[in-house]
């Protein structure tokens, strides 16, 4: 799937994307019947996707929200109180970390391993205070995080879990589906993840409690009609997105096995390649590949990640670099330092660039997609055996 782009003389081309929708007439029938009926907000395609979502990842409740944002902060709301401190990885997108600071609690960075780009667990005990009250680990470009290691951290603890599986819809671990862990699992279904309803976001959890306390939390803490039991927000889903969300879910795990071949067949093509490390899977994880991310070292290859990013978008590849500033050095979270000891993270935000792995793609996109990754890395005149 080939998209039209500009360069900066005008010039028309092509272009394999990053990213790409996919939308039928499923989607688009359920959204437009429901602008047919009136019945925009919350309601009833709510209800049911929420109920569909849950079964679907074999959770007993789930909580319909905004956008994945939302659902952290509602989750870091049910979960902690003003003053706790939460483990969160030094290495994702910011809004891990806010979501907690934003509860008022005060988010502990935490380095990942440089392999699979998740939380360290080892890094994360020694990272524990007595002010510590939960973790939450991300299951990063949808490789599962060490599930077992943060569960027995958990437990030896009394820590809260709040995963943030924004781009992990389908991931498993141990054979089951991440949405289904305990306490809370945080979903978003932005355009670009393995399943979206434009925005959006989702809450599983099988505690009773606190999939009643996100409910009221969603919508302004109202028990019943103007009777708010606590200081809520207005966090929820429209019924628009969530028939959007309805449609997507019959395709959904067609998507996904068409992510994990593309992701195979670009492991094998480039597997041999000195300087660029291949996605590795957390043992015991099924990844989903919402991104197929590797590293560029540029001590092997001999030209940085960006230079590498550049030669590939010349031509005719996308890349996307998730991300290219550690928490640590992001001036938001600066009031929370000083943060020490993220070494990998801050490889990783050097190193990192996303190839294309959506369920669009051609076999002759993947093929294409292969032969500019070959080209870029041997173009520095290395041979195929240097760097291993």
């Amino acid at each position: 799937m080939r998209e039209k782009d500009v360069d900066k003389a005008g010039n028309a081309g092509s272009i394999i994307p990053l990213a790409a929708v996919q939308l039928g007439e499923e989607e688009i029938a359920g959204a437009v019947a429901v602008m047919r009926s009136g019945h925009l907000r919350a309601g009833a395609r709510c209800a049911e996707f929420e109920s569909r979502f849950a079964e679907w990842v074999g959770a007993r409740f789930a909580v319909s929200v905004s956008n994945g944002t939302a659902a952290l902060h509602i989750a870091a709301l049910a979960a902690i109180h003003p003053g706790d401190e939460v483990l969160v990885p030094a290495f994702t997108f910011i809004a891990s970390a806010t979501s907690i600071a934003l509860a008022g609690g005060r988010p502990v960075l935490v380095d990942i391993d440089p392999d699979t780009f998740n939380m360290d667990p080892a890094d994360a005990r020694r990272r524990l205070t007595q002010r510590t009250r939960a973790i939450l680990p991300v299951h990063l470009f949808g490789n599962a995080a060490d599930v077992s290691a943060i569960q027995a951290l958990a437990r030896e603890h009394n820590l809260r879990v709040i995963w943030d599986a924004a781009q992990a819809h389908g991931t498993r671990y141990d054979g089951r589906d991440v949405g289904s862990l305990d306490d809370l699992v945080c979903y978003s279904f932005y355009p670009t993840k393995n399943m979206t309803t434009g925005e959006g976001g989702m809450i599983t959890t099988n505690s009773p409690e606190l999939y009643e306390r996100c409910q009221l939390l969603k919508s302004h803490c109202q028990a019943r009609k103007y009777f708010h039991t606590d200081v809520g927000l207005n966090y929820r889903l429209t019924d628009i997105a969530a028939a959007i969300g309805l449609a997507q879910l019959q395709r959904v795990d067609g998507m996904i096995a068409r992510r994990r071949a593309n992701a195979a067949f670009l492991n094998r093509e480039l597997a041999s390649l000195p300087g660029l490390t291949l996605p590795k899977v957390q043992e015991r994880s099924e990844h989903s590949y919402n991104q197929y991310t590797i590293q560029v070292d540029e001590a092997i290859v001999g030209i940085s990640r960006d230079e590498f990013s550049r030669r590939l978008r010349a031509t005719g590849v996308e890349t996307g670099v998730h991300y290219p500033r550690a928490l640590h050095h992001q001036p938001a979270l600066a009031v929370f330092g000083p943060f020490t000891g993220l070494e990998n993270s801050e490889r990783a935000a050097q190193r990192v660039l996303s190839l294309p792995v959506h369920p669009g793609l051609s076999d002759a996109d993947l093929t294409a997609i292969a032969t500019a990754v070959r080209s870029a890395a041997e173009s520095t005149g290395l041979r195929r055996d240097e760097g291993r």
